[in-house]
């Protein structure tokens, strides 16, 4: 499927017996490589073989497609020759070993047969038939199939014992991981080849069992599918979905400008496959997905998708036609000279810092002197290591330090434009601040609270202005993270809202509009994807180690799923996903068994020193 781009020791509570046979066994892998169809994945993969040393059949009845991968592979081994990769002579090897044909016959030399034809089981299966009665007796057939049955084609061969499942990852030049995906008749030894041929090209193999969508897609098109469904209730732009999940979650690209890069079709494919298999609505299409299927809109490849682009194959995001671009933020605004952060943990902390650096007076208010006097001293320590590390200058420092003052009372708040709530995320606690806001902030201040999971229309209505209140969501650690989430709730003036979007620009945030409820974008989308993780390694589909590799190296996520897990805590995961589920009511999102024990056994991340790991204590 056409797609983008050191773990500490696991623990015992959340290790899971891989679903492939061990491929420790002393082996030769395959030496002449076979590729039926020379598409992007194809032509990527044959590229790879022929530059590990590989004599390499390629095989499309389509002379044009088999054409463009002979050119691709021309133009990058010039380009490694230009930059000093390889020689002019070594070059020549490269492409003396990759030859076209126009027909099945020609793998009949092959080891191993690699098809990534069009993602259609009757296809897959004609192809496959086709090679058993072509091929060697020895030959391995590998399917490229990221949502069919590797074990129902297998058994359509009469050498189901040497079929399995060979899923790369696009551009498979580039991305590391490779799922070798064993049957319960693929024997030992095919595995073990497969997985060290894999190895040889300097790629990672993770085993798999067969099931749809496999470890990567299996996690990842569920969170596609919610993105899309997202978008589609009309709860947030497209640009507003893929900019949080970029900034908040520090992912390669945004859900939605990644089912256009995947195909809408081929997503769909993939889900329709995954619902069959679990049930789960989650992986049950979301409408617009075939919707955009039977309009022709399949994403970059035919030009439109959920984006508009300026040719098919293109790129480049070009505006709509037929949408006039529309400003979404009114253009009247509530003047912001001062503000008040009420609180004193590393979020408050955080955020007063962030507010400092960018000019404006703070007043940093706890419920004691010596909480808002401590807070400061940490604020003047973090712009410390930032001077330490060149991103400030002292001069800046003292400036910042000198805006913010502690309060020991949160009646120093009463002259502040905006005030940001950041005590603990406990909703008779907020309301009860407000209550207190209401009381001593001036008219016409906007009030702002930070939650990540509560209703803001509930903290709001803990005042006598609750048009007055706004969720401004900054994430951790506030002073580098550029996402903040605006939280509109049917109470809220339009003022406020582009108030809050205005003070972002000045911070030099990324701000993003939603509405009010669970989760927002962020949570809403990344903790169903990080309670899927966990299911998989409770029904002991794959490892933790495994999970993570795949998602970091075949979805170029910064962090694996139970690393995240680990770092968030435990704890709070799980109160997340409890919130998630209350809401929205949706079996698919009830936190994981597997999950709570930990939870109830303390085990909850590296605040503990044991989570889905064990860490070492300081």
């Amino acid at each position: 499927m056409d797609r983008p781009s050191a773990a500490p020791e696991s623990a015992a509570p959340a290790a899971a017996p891989s679903a492939a046979p061990s491929t420790e066994t002393a082996v030769t892998p395959p030496s002449v490589i076979a590729v039926i169809g020379l598409g992007t994945m194809g032509s990527g993969i044959a590229e790879i073989m022929a530059r590990a040393g590989h004599e390499v059949i390629g095989v499309d009845l389509d002379a044009v497609a088999a054409r463009r991968a002979v050119t691709a592979l021309e133009a990058s081994t010039a380009r490694a020759v230009e930059r000093g990769r390889c020689t002019a002579s070594e070059r020549n090897d490269v492409l003396a070993r990759f030859r076209t044909f126009p027909d099945l016959q020609a793998a009949a030399a092959a080891d191993l047969v690699i098809e990534v034809v069009d993602e259609r089981y009757e296809t897959k299966r004609d192809v496959i038939t086709a090679l058993d009665r072509i091929v060697k007796p020895g030959a391995i057939l590998a399917t490229g199939t990221n949502a069919l049955s590797v074990t129902r084609l297998a058994a359509e061969t009469g050498r189901p014992d040497r079929v399995l499942g060979l899923h790369f990852f696009a551009p498979a030049q580039a991305m590391k991981l490779v799922e070798v995906v064993s049957t319960v008749l693929t024997s030992p030894e095919t595995t073990a080849a497969v997985t060290a041929l894999v190895r040889s090209l300097g790629k990672e193999p993770v085993p798999v069992g067969d099931r749809p969508g496999f470890i990567a897609d299996g996690l990842l098109f569920g969170y596609l599918n919610q993105a899309a469904a997202m978008y589609e209730a009309r709860y947030a732009t497209r640009e507003d979905i893929d900019a949080a999940m970029r900034l908040g979650c520090g992912l390669p690209m945004g859900p939605l400008a990644l089912l256009d890069l995947i195909g809408v079709d081929t997503a769909t494919t993939v889900l329709d496959a995954m619902y069959e298999a679990s049930k789960d609505r989650l992986h049950a299409p979301a409408p617009v997905l075939r919707q955009l299927t039977a309009a022709g809109l399949l994403g970059r490849k035919s030009g439109r998708g959920f984006y508009s682009y300026e040719a098919p194959g293109g790129s480049t995001v070009v505006p709509d036609a037929e949408t006039p671009a529309q400003d979404r933020v009114p253009a009247r605004v509530r003047d912001v000279g001062s503000v008040g952060v009420a609180g004193s943990g590393t979020m408050a902390t955080g955020i007063a810092e962030v507010f400092a650096k960018a000019g404006f007076p703070v007043q940093l208010a706890a419920r004691s002197p010596e909480k808002a006097e401590q807070a400061v001293a940490r604020l003047a320590k973090s712009l410390d290591r930032s001077v330490a590390r060149g991103r400030l200058s002292a001069e800046q420092r003292d400036a910042a330090v000198a805006l913010v003052t502690p309060a020991a009372s949160y009646d120093a708040l009463g002259q502040a434009d905006l005030v940001v709530e950041a005590v603990a995320e406990d909703l008779f606690v907020k309301q009860e601040l407000f209550r207190v806001l209401d009381k001593v902030c001036k008219p016409g201040a906007v009030l702002a609270t930070t939650t990540s999971s509560l209703p803001v229309v509930a903290i709001a209505r803990a005042t006598e202005r609750p048009q007055d209140v706004v969720g401004m969501h900054f994430f951790n650690p506030a002073p580098a993270m550029k996402l903040v989430e605006v939280v509109h709730t049917v109470l809220t003036a339009d003022d406020v809202r582009a108030t809050v979007h205005q003070v972002c620009g000045v911070l030099r945030k990324h701000p993003v509009d939603c509405g009010d409820r669970a989760g927002f974008i962020v949570n809403a989308l990344l903790f169903p994807y990080l309670n899927n993780a966990v299911k998989m390694v409770q029904d002991h589909y794959a490892s933790v180690d495994a999970i993570d590799a795949a998602m970091k190296l075949g979805g170029g996520y910064p962090m694996g799923p139970f690393e995240l897990l680990d770092v968030v805590g435990l704890d709070v995961s799980l109160a997340i996903e409890q919130v998630l589920h209350e809401e929205f009511r949706d079996p698919g999102l009830a936190p994981a068994p597997l999950l709570e024990h930990l939870v109830s056994a303390g085990c909850l991340g590296r605040k503990t020193g044991r989570g889905f790991r064990e860490y070492a204590r300081r």
